[in-house]
């Protein structure tokens, strides 16, 4: 008994000791800020680049003064992206100037989308997203059409294209002129119609089964169990639109019109 009181004992000075040369515990606890009304510093939103902003503004100016024929508004959209709107005509003239001229050199065609808006006259939209691996750097395209008007194909200058420009075909039914294999590449064959246009139903027209009488895959025009119901989902914050702070989606860029 005599051993373990004396082993406690040592242990709880060599404790005591410890503790005397340890700094307290309100020492080393990091304290942060909580004040809400203190400037924020750090970096939690990217935040634009001046420098950026300004050489892509004087470089889409500098494409509307190379070809004025074509180029009809330069914006950017979302602080930093720079988007050329261009008439259908000059989808070939300006393609071809973006990837084999000295000072824009994009060479890689790394999208082509479509956009549906029935409103207009034109009602489709051809997105082209372009990257210059030379200069780090990036351009978006955009020209319009209609239901039967075709665009032509970049097919021969960008290889990339060829895909895109049948998946555009395939879910809008745009058609690009001067396509070598322009056809279906998503939807299966007989496919009628186009999935991603508004007019389009959401059910679509016919499904797909497999019949066991028949031993295959089978097509049928839908039928719905039930009719089809609209559902008001309204969120409360929505119906002040006058009170929201509306920031513009772009920011249209100066160019100097030629008559």
């Amino acid at each position: 008994m005599a051993t373990v009181s004396r082993l406690l004992a040592t242990g709880l000075r060599r404790q005591l000791v410890r503790a005397r040369h340890q700094p307290a515990l309100t020492q080393i606890v990091r304290h942060e800020g909580t004040d809400s009304t203190a400037l924020e510093t750090r970096p939690t939103v990217r935040k634009f680049d001046p420098e950026v902003r300004q050489n892509l503004t004087e470089f889409g100016q500098y494409v509307a003064e190379c070809m004025p024929k074509y180029v009809q508004k330069v914006q950017l959209t979302a602080g930093d992206e720079l988007e050329i709107l261009i008439a259908p005509q000059g989808v070939i003239p300006v393609m071809t100037f973006l990837k084999n001229h000295h000072n824009a050199q994009f060479g890689s065609l790394a999208d082509v989308a479509g956009v549906d808006i029935p409103s207009r006259a034109n009602r489709f939209e051809i997105v082209y997203n372009l990257l210059s691996l030379r200069f780090n750097s990036r351009i978006r395209v955009k020209t319009y059409t209609d239901e039967l008007t075709p665009i032509d194909s970049v097919n021969d200058i960008f290889k990339a294209a060829n895909w895109n420009e049948r998946e555009v075909w395939d879910m809008y039914g745009v058609y690009f002129s001067n396509h070598p294999d322009l056809r279906r590449i998503l939807t299966d064959y007989g496919f009628e119609g186009h999935p991603l246009r508004k007019d389009f139903p959401l059910s679509g027209y016919v499904e797909c089964r497999y019949d066991d009488e028949l031993r295959r895959v089978v097509q049928e025009p839908v039928e719905l169990a039930q009719e089809f119901r609209k559902f008001d989902l309204a969120a409360p914050w929505e119906q002040f639109p006058a009170f929201r702070e509306m920031i513009p989606a772009a920011e249209e860029v100066e160019i100097d019109k030629k008559e």
